[in-house]
């Protein structure tokens, strides 16, 4: 008889790893998360090993890891391959510090476009922002 530990409903995995069930079958459809063989009864059960397979994809997620990516470091699961795993984290760090920058740029020019807006309010011209998004001057 399968130890407690491997006796989890698919709905008691969801509960253990803080998601739902769908998740857990969105997972097993993109190939992150194994399905058991169906025991006695036709019920799916999982293990301690599922519950922390979860909980690995949903960190990975939190840190921006697109469920490719995921999938490549669930191949290093072993933890023998530490410099690969710096290496796909070295590469999401590069691609959010970009994507920061992205964002600072157009923070600095929806900025801009606001204090128009407010050096303009009140006055009879056409809405600066209106008009930039339009790529004319007001």
């Amino acid at each position: 008889m399968p130890s407690s530990a491997s006796m989890l409903t698919i709905g008691a995995l969801a509960r253990a790893a803080g998601v739902n069930v769908e998740t857990i079958r969105f997972y097993q459809r993109k190939g992150l998360l194994p399905e058991p063989d169906r025991s006695y009864g036709s019920i799916r059960r999982y293990g301690e090993a599922d519950v922390a397979r979860v909980r690995f994809v949903k960190s990975a997620k939190r840190l921006g890891f697109s469920l490719a990516e995921i999938a490549g470091l669930l191949a290093l699961e072993d933890g023998l391959h530490c410099e690969e795993a710096q290496a796909q984290a070295a590469h999401k760090l590069a691609d959010v510090r970009a994507r920061l920058a992205d964002l600072e740029r157009i923070e600095a020019a929806l900025d801009e476009l606001v204090r128009r807006c407010d050096a303009a309010h009140g006055r009879q011209v056409r809405c600066p922002l209106i008009q930039a998004l339009k790529g004319t001057s007001a």
